[in-house]
């Protein structure tokens, strides 16, 4: 066969094929057109469009009028994984991936009101984008919507899927901000986001060095997502300076990982399951290294060390202050000043209970670790002072002189009641 035959029956099986997928997909534009017009124009702007992957390769063809509309296919991550096997393999071996499985591993999960719980209007509204098993998509498909089946449209948002899109540090903003981890606070107003709005707006060249959180944190396009630190700045192994180690041991304590004689729990096997954290020192310094990797592309490599090591500092840091006031509370279980909530581990507060903590002084402790010492380190990390300082670290002293003064008030109305009963 000549070449140019060759190219020309290529060149006509390829528009066959486009032909074939049109034509499967213009009764589903036309009906829906009229009825959902947002997406048959956000389809029309997708890549999907253009490369002639139609409705029926993502939603089946099931579905043809009004009558059948529960034979709609609704789309899984495996859906994705079909053409985009790379990304769906290395999101599925980073945390976003145990996103859903953290959310209903969380003890406060399930006293959240049902609208919120299932409603995915609290902690669910992002944590649904983890990946799910067959059985957990059908029983929410049964309590009507998607909630996150696909998880690949958190970032890519249905139905254009633009990668353009999730490119941008706002596709991030959704989830990354608020009370217990706002880096899109942080990052925006440092001096990393400034100038990638600038650019964005076109004040700076696009040839600008402008980081966005894709650039640091999904390096060459990586689904993976990970960091040295991890899940709530927790990791192994401990700490060879004794008193951070102290410090790091009661915090493991208070999150129910270890018991009180320091040995591990049934949570930190599902840390373990979850690889939430960084549990060996070769996997920290793994994603250290690729951290360092980026931020050598602007800065020198002795700089970014040292920036990162003040991140590791301010870590060490909060985590004294708050193993301090974890030890107040703990002091008043023991001594039967405060009467300790069941199922809490011997001696000590859970720190995952979160707003469910049942006293004015355990929930100043519940603030000081999920808002000001999230603010402190991450504040440190992404490069804005003022998270570290005022919304972080100022705090958290504020919060430890405020449960030593509830401490001290609560033994001493406990000492008058046990004079009066005495």
């Amino acid at each position: 066969m000549k070449r140019g035959t060759g190219i020309v029956m290529v060149a006509v099986a390829v528009l066959l094929s486009v032909a074939t997928a049109v034509a499967a997909t213009q009764p589903c534009v036309k009906c829906h057109e009229g009825i959902t017009p947002g997406v048959v124009a956000d389809w029309q702007l997708s890549r999907h469009a253009q490369n002639s992957i139609g409705c029926e390769t993502c939603h089946g063809d099931g579905h043809t009028t009004a009558a059948d509309v529960a034979k709609v296919k609704l789309p899984t991550a495996d859906t994705c994984a079909q053409c985009h096997e790379t990304q769906f393999g290395q999101f599925s071996k980073g945390k976003h991936a145990l996103a859903w499985a953290s959310f209903n591993a969380m003890p406060t999960t399930h006293a959240l009101p049902l609208a919120m719980r299932e409603g995915m209007k609290g902690c669910g509204g992002c944590h649904k984008l983890g990946l799910k098993s067959p059985a957990e998509i059908e029983r929410l498909a049964q309590q009507g919507g998607m909630h996150g089946n696909a998880s690949c449209d958190a970032c890519h948002t249905r139905h254009t899927f633009s990668v353009v899109e999730a490119r941008q540090p706002q596709a991030c903003q959704t989830c990354h901000m608020g009370f217990d981890h706002p880096q899109w606070e942080m990052y925006s107003a440092s001096k990393h986001g400034v100038r990638a709005l600038l650019k964005q707006n076109g004040v700076l060249p696009a040839s600008a060095s402008a980081p966005t959180c894709q650039t640091c944190h999904m390096p060459e396009g990586n689904h993976e997502v990970r960091t040295a630190w991890g899940f709530l700045a927790v990791r192994l192994p401990l700490a060879d300076d004794p008193q951070w180690k102290a410090d790091q041991v009661t915090i493991l304590q208070a999150l129910g990982v270890l018991d009180l004689a320091g040995n591990p729990t049934g949570r930190l096997d599902v840390v373990k399951a979850a690889d939430v954290v960084r549990l060996t020192q070769e996997a920290f310094d793994a994603e250290r290294g690729k951290m360092l990797a980026v931020c050598s592309q602007c800065h020198a490599a002795t700089f970014a060390k040292g920036e990162l090591q003040k991140g590791d500092d301010m870590v060490r840091d909060v985590d004294h202050l708050l193993a301090e006031a974890i030890r107040e509370i703990a002091g008043l279980y023991r001594d039967g000043v405060l009467a300790q909530p069941a199922g809490y581990a011997a001696a000590f507060p859970d720190l995952l209970t979160f707003h469910d903590a049942p006293t004015a002084v355990e929930q100043k402790l519940f603030v000081m670790h999920l808002e000001h010492r999230m603010r402190a380190f991450q504040g440190t990390f992404h490069a804005n002072p003022d998270y570290a300082l005022w919304y972080g670290w100022s705090e958290m002293k504020r919060d430890l002189q405020e449960i030593r003064e509830l401490a001290a008030q609560m033994r001493a109305e406990h000492a008058a009641r046990s004079k009066a009963g005495g």
